[in-house]
């Protein structure tokens, strides 16, 4: 019996600006590695042979970041209209395998979650991995009713519930009908909810249930993050780290790779090609660092860090838990907790919490506020709608290929557009628009001067 791989690309992905703007979501990296590269790989290494992905916004991206996989095809899906419309496209324009995967390309999940979910397809004539809401407001998400390990119902957006949705689906040939039937519009809502006109594939799953015919639930595990608003990368990318930090039991050190005998390491360390942990270094836990990375000059590394190739991380800077992307430099003084994109520059003296996005440049003395003054979170207008994040509510998210002057100060939890500038002396306190320049307007007073003040 074969199993075929739908893993939905092509959506816009407006709700994680500012990082959707310019980038296919499912491109955006985790630990380095993008989003829907990552599902790929988890899915082959589980056995699944056929992967195929659709295609739309942006669609190159994706096929850069996953062409090179065997197995893998391209559908383009031209009218964006919902994820049961690109499912059953998909589905139809493939050769016919006897069960279907179904997966949104932007979930971070652990492999033996997904493992356990497509073990369990030959159950069920179709299938729905739930996650169990903790922290998150069911309002945000489409929830599901569960009894006895099966779906009895599909609510979008409810005041209640404490199951969502993950956006994972098993199919056998035998309940695709429901995929091709969607009417185009997803009504399971409460009572004034306002559903967009799209073709949901929780609304396919309703169908089926109304029908009294069998969705058997598997809920998650392990950790799993919908990246879906810009704290969600955020905390992905910690999630996974965390997860691939634990799995660490000794030293791995590759050749040409060299930790001199004046570092302080607390835990294990996995070293990649020509990367020198040098003397003064501390490491407070796990390290996992790629190739060619100089580390030395008294760096402080705390709190479990994966640093990408080619990055310089020295003199007497501090980077507490997170992810460093390629070619990132981290220098004299530079404080740094969160994530980082290639090729960020942290040169010195500055003080960033929150995610930084590709080729963005931090002038000195930089600093992001964390602790709002009512110790309380921030809320962010997302879509034109307040939304208080249970994660990363007071991190700065800075898209790509921004910059920073001297001396620049960012409230706690605010948003700076990609191709934008914060400048010399500005203290942010509301978002800023893609593409857009933020300068201080100054009024300077002249006075006379000189040794008649003295009484000269």
């Amino acid at each position: 019996m074969t199993t075929k791989a739908i893993i939905l690309a092509a959506g816009h992905g407006s709700k994680i600006w500012p990082y959707g703007e310019f980038r296919q979501k499912c491109t955006l990296p985790v630990c380095n590695t993008p989003i829907v590269h990552r599902l790929a790989e988890q899915l082959i290494k589980i056995g699944v042979e056929q992967i195929v992905f659709v295609i739309g916004h942006y669609a190159q991206q994706v096929i850069s970041a996953t062409a090179e996989l065997k197995g893998t095809t391209f559908v383009n899906q031209q009218l964006l209209d919902g994820t049961a419309t690109a499912a059953y496209n998909a589905i139809s324009s493939q050769s016919e395998a006897d069960r279907y995967v179904v997966i949104a390309g932007d979930l971070v999940i652990s492999t033996d979650d997904l493992r356990r979910f497509i073990e369990r397809i030959p159950e069920s004539e179709t299938l729905v991995m739930v996650d169990r809401l903790k922290n998150e407001d069911p309002s945000n998400w489409i929830c599901a009713g569960v009894s006895n390990n099966h779906i009895t119902g599909i609510e979008g957006h409810p005041r209640g519930g404490s199951y969502r949705l993950c956006g994972i689906y098993g199919f056998h040939r035998s309940s695709l009908d429901c995929l091709r039937r969607n009417p185009g519009i997803a009504t399971p809502v409460p009572v004034g909810g306002m559903p967009p006109i799209e073709s949901e594939i929780a609304h396919s799953i309703q169908l089926l249930v109304d029908e009294n015919r069998s969705v058997l639930a598997i809920e998650t595990e392990d950790f799993f993050i919908d990246v879906d608003k810009p704290w969600h990368l955020l905390e992905a990318n910690h999630r996974l780290k965390d997860h691939l930090v634990r799995k660490i039991d000794k030293d791995q050190v590759a050749d040409g790779a060299k930790i001199s005998d004046g570092a302080d390491i607390t835990g294990h360390v996995i070293l990649g090609k020509n990367s020198t942990i040098g003397k003064r270094v501390v490491v407070k836990g796990s390290l996992i660092a790629g190739n060619n990375n100089n580390i030395t000059n008294g760096a402080i590394l705390g709190g479990g860090l994966i640093v990408g190739n080619h990055c310089r991380i020295s003199d007497y800077c501090e980077v507490g838990s997170g992810v460093i992307g390629n070619q990132c430099i981290i220098g004299h003084g530079a404080e740094m907790s969160g994530v980082l994109f290639n090729k960020v520059y942290l040169y010195h003296y500055c003080e960033m919490s929150g995610v930084f996005g590709t080729a963005t440049d931090i002038g000195a003395a930089t600093v992001c506020g964390t602790l709002r003054f009512d110790d309380g979170d921030t809320a962010h207008k997302i879509n034109g709608r307040y939304e208080t994040p249970h994660y990363g509510a007071n991190s700065t998210y800075m898209g790509e290929y921004c910059r920073t002057g001297v001396n620049a100060m960012i409230m706690p939890g605010r948003k700076i557009g990609s191709y934008s500038v914060v400048g010399a002396g500005v203290v942010l306190n509301e978002d800023v628009p893609s593409q857009t320049m933020i300068t201080v307007k100054q009024e300077l007073v002249k006075k006379s001067w000189g040794p008649s003040r003295y009484g000269w």
